[in-house]
């Protein structure tokens, strides 16, 4: 799990093969920025490093239910996002 212990907000920037996922403080400081490869272990051992239930923005793109799952899985509250809006 990372060092910083309070509540996270994590944005996922899903692309048709690759994902950029920005985890950042309940004040907007930006604790990581990585890219991953689209695979639920991948996602998974990601949302890890956010501690418990952090709240997920995901975009409702083309293939966001596995994301979905994986995520309300490892405990995070998902928010989907309307790509075009």
């Amino acid at each position: 799990m990372s060092e910083y212990e309070g509540h996270q907000y994590v944005g996922v920037d899903r692309h048709r093969r690759r994902s950029v996922i920005v985890r950042q403080t309940e004040d907007g400081i930006q604790l990581s920025a990585v890219r991953i490869l689209n695979d639920p272990v991948a996602l998974g051992l990601q949302i890890e490093q956010a501690g418990c239930h952090p709240d997920v923005v995901l975009e409702a793109a083309y293939g966001w239910y596995w994301a979905a799952d994986v995520l309300q899985a490892a405990g995070a509250r998902v928010h989907l996002a309307d790509p075009l809006g």
